[in-house]
């Protein structure tokens, strides 16, 4: 057998080297759907694990810090959708798969449907602005087509009442979520804008996951809304959330209570507004009433111009109609000064010295009852401490014993005698009893 040259010779780094260009040359970006197996995170950051299905499985490898970008926590079994670059582990010589963006595989699946679809609609021109209407300033009625029962048409409706009470707002009940939500949306928006009641119509739901909010990314809801006769507000998820609704319809909202604020204006707004028309309408009169009397002055005067005594009648006239001015502000201004001085006059009634003097007379003579009052109280309170006291001495005092038949046995000095060692034969001692004393001397045994 020949050899070989020995520049064809090979070392096992060289064929890895070899092997792994070919594999990053053949493969430049993969994506890759399967199942998590072996995962490991050691103290480096870097994340390790397999991705497999039912008849294979290929090493993985995800450094740092891509891998603490990721936004769920990888665990064995979990479907993921992958993307990175075949590569060759040189130092084993191990086929591996280096990642550089991993995601779960479900949400992965919508987003990339998501995007195709986005992709294609903008493409019509669907998104354009220039197509998008403006909202009426002033609405009559909108209609909020939602869940009854979530919080957003709670949001929504609380707005437009507290904003302007005088809008109506009514409630299109749908599904906001499930295989049913996209067709029921649609067929309510087509409706509600075939009758003709609405001066806006509002999408509006909480927000949730992609896969919640999937039915406001239908093409058929889309295209309605694009179609739709109406002007239309979506007001769907969070403000970090994007349907195809957003794009497609005439304003997007972040939230349904900031698409509450766009719909209609602050009431006390309105109220500045119609002030501030209302004074200039009257200035406009004003102004215009003073030119056309001035016009017609002017052309009286050179109508009469040949004619003193007409000029002197239009002179009279004017002056009656200042004098007649003069005496209706005078009027107007005396009537004031009369409102002013009954309003004072009350004021000084109402602090006269002599109401004060006799509310403090009437507070006196509330007052001057309660020594009485006090001192009653106490004297009743005192006879019944006292009669307890009474009770008390009563219960230990010895002439109560005296009184059930005992006696007390004294010597003449007043000494109690408790024992018979306390007296001797001949002394003098005294009983005390119940009604009076008795006097006994004591004779020898």
């Amino acid at each position: 057998m020949n050899s070989p040259a020995p520049d064809h010779v090979l070392t096992p780094s060289q064929l890895n080297t070899l092997a792994r260009d070919l594999l990053e040359g053949a493969f430049p970006l993969v994506w890759i759907e399967a199942e998590l197996g072996n995962v490991a995170r050691p103290s480096s950051g870097h994340l390790y694990f397999t991705l497999k299905d039912a008849r294979a499985q290929v090493r993985c490898a995800m450094f740092k810090p891509k891998s603490t970008w990721l936004k769920f926590i990888p665990r064995e079994g979990t479907k993921v959708l992958a993307r990175g670059r075949l590569t060759l582990y040189e130092a084993r010589g191990e086929y591996q798969m280096v990642l550089d963006h991993m995601e779960e595989a479900g949400e992965g699946a919508l987003r990339r449907a998501f995007e195709e679809l986005k992709a294609r609609l903008q493409a019509e021109g669907l998104f354009e602005q220039a197509r998008k209407r403006p909202l009426p300033s002033y609405p009559a009625r909108i209609g909020i087509i939602t869940s009854p029962s979530g919080a957003a048409v709670r949001d929504v409706v609380s707005v437009l009442a507290r904003r302007f009470p005088l809008v109506q707002a009514e409630v299109l009940p749908v599904q906001v979520q499930g295989n049913a939500a996209a067709g029921q949306i649609t067929a309510m928006l087509q409706r509600a804008a075939a009758s003709g009641r609405y001066d806006i119509l509002v999408l509006a739901r909480g927000g949730g996951s992609l896969e919640d909010l999937w039915a406001f990314n239908d093409e058929q809801l889309a295209r309605a809304i694009v179609a739709c006769p109406v002007p239309v507000v979506a007001a769907v998820g969070h403000e970090t959330d994007f349907s195809l609704c957003d794009f497609v319809a005439d304003v997007r909202a972040p939230t349904p209570s900031v698409a509450a604020e766009l719909l209609v204006p602050a009431h006390e707004d309105v109220t500045r507004h119609l002030r501030a028309l209302e004074a200039r309408l009257v200035s406009l009169q004003s102004l215009h009433l003073r030119h056309a009397m001035q016009r017609a002055d002017r052309a009286a005067l050179r109508l009469n111009a040949m004619r003193p005594r007409a000029r002197l009648d239009l002179l009279h006239r004017r002056q009656l109609e200042a004098m007649r001015r003069l005496d209706d502000v005078l009027r107007r201004r005396l009537s004031d000064a009369r409102v002013r001085l009954r309003h004072a006059d009350a004021v000084l009634r109402l602090h006269h010295p002599q109401r004060r003097i006799q509310r403090l007379r009437e507070r006196l003579a509330a007052l001057a009852t309660r020594p009485q009052a006090a001192v009653a109280r106490r004297m009743a309170n005192d006879a019944l401490a006292l009669r307890g006291l009474a009770r008390s001495l009563e219960a230990v005092s010895p002439l109560a014993t005296v009184a059930r038949g005992y006696a007390i046995v004294r010597h003449e000095d007043g000494r109690v005698v408790r024992s018979v060692l306390d007296a001797a034969p001949g002394d003098g001692l005294q009983l005390q009893l119940g009604d009076g004393r008795l006097r006994v001397r004591v004779e020898p045994r």
